[in-house]
């Protein structure tokens, strides 16, 4: 079984909302990332990975986003040996000041270029490559 993940590429004033992972993360702690997490278990609903991906944005910082158009889909193992399904989306913001609402998940909340975040290898293959066809599909060439 896989658990299921979702992550928001929030464009705004051409940077993308990245965060910070804090150090207490049980995966990919003290690292940069998008805002995101895992789905939980409704029984039947619809619009989940979409509801998820908004209360996330809401819990760890701060902000609603709308206007949500898929990315990719990709699959991780995480440092404790879960397997992930990961859905990246490009979302709109819509509105609140970004900020780490809560400290044991978000240290800080940074705002960055596609290009610097393309062009830093010291970041993971894949946080780059997920910016990058978010732009993509940003800029309506995906």
């Amino acid at each position: 079984m896989f658990i299921v993940n979702v992550e928001g590429a929030v464009h705004k004033d051409g940077k993308w909302l990245m965060v910070i992972r804090s150090e207490k993360e049980e995966h990919a702690g003290g690292e940069l990332a998008m805002v995101g997490g895992k789905v939980d278990q409704e029984g039947f609903s619809s619009d989940i990975l979409e509801r998820t991906l908004a209360r996330e944005m809401k819990e760890e910082v701060g902000i609603e986003i709308q206007n949500l158009r898929y990315v990719n889909s990709s699959t991780f193992v995480t440092d404790a040996g879960a397997h992930v399904v990961d859905i990246v989306f490009v979302c709109d913001h819509l509105s609140g000041e970004a900020y780490a609402v809560d400290k044991d998940e978000v240290s800080e909340v940074v705002w960055l270029t596609t290009e610097q975040i393309v062009e830093d290898t010291s970041l993971p293959d894949y946080l780059r490559e997920n910016i990058r066809l978010a732009a993509a599909v940003l800029n309506g060439k995906s």
